[in-house]
């Protein structure tokens, strides 16, 4: 389904495929030859969502662009089933596996490998052709890794990293309340979404 999200539509070439349980939501822009399969998303909030040449995002998988953090996905990429892109740069030939998430500000360079479950933090960089392994964890710039049980040592990276307010746009110890009622305003704006016929 394409939907019109603040005046803006999504721009599928007609070598693309967009499957019907698919959603396309606002300035989402398909590379010649991508693919986006049965259940994916991709909402462009208020920022845009660039997907390269023959790229796919599979089933059930997110990718959101966002004011600050657009999604830009480079060419031969693929974005697994239940993963999670928001506001991320996705370099070429880079390979997304099945639930891994990337966070507004992170980059994964060219060639990267995010295997299952894995996360790149926000305003962190996965240098070109690293991989992360199952259910790890990267953050920080250049990005370090950590292995699950290594909590600690990751907070003193992770904490620096600012993720409410790179996510949201508060500052730490933000209450849920306040928190929320931001978020509820800001996804409000898709209450004006349409359908729009593909081109």
């Amino acid at each position: 389904m394409l939907i019109e999200h603040r005046g803006r539509r999504p721009v599928v070439p007609s070598s693309a495929y967009v499957a019907p349980s698919a959603v396309l939501c606002g300035a989402v822009v398909l590379g010649e030859g991508s693919r986006v399969l049965h259940g994916a998303v991709l909402t462009a909030e208020n920022g845009e969502i660039r997907l390269g040449e023959n790229s796919v995002v599979m089933e059930n998988a997110l990718v959101r662009g966002r004011a600050d953090h657009p999604a830009v996905l480079g060419d031969a990429v693929l974005v697994g089933p239940h993963a999670h892109v928001n506001g991320a740069t996705v370099e070429d030939e880079v390979f997304i596996a099945t639930g891994a998430a990337l966070f507004p500000g992170s980059v994964a360079g060219a060639g990267a490998e995010l295997r299952i479950n894995s996360v790149l933090h926000v305003n962190s960089r996965l240098e070109a052709g690293t991989v992360l392994p199952i259910g790890w964890i990267a953050a920080g710039d250049p990005a370090q890794l950590f292995a699950p049980d290594r909590h600690e040592e990751l907070w003193q990276v992770q904490r620096e990293l600012d993720f409410p307010g790179t996510v949201y746009g508060v500052p730490r110890g933000t209450s849920m309340r306040d928190l929320m009622a931001r978020q509820s305003a800001y996804y409000g704006a898709h209450s004006e979404d349409r359908p729009v016929d593909p081109a």
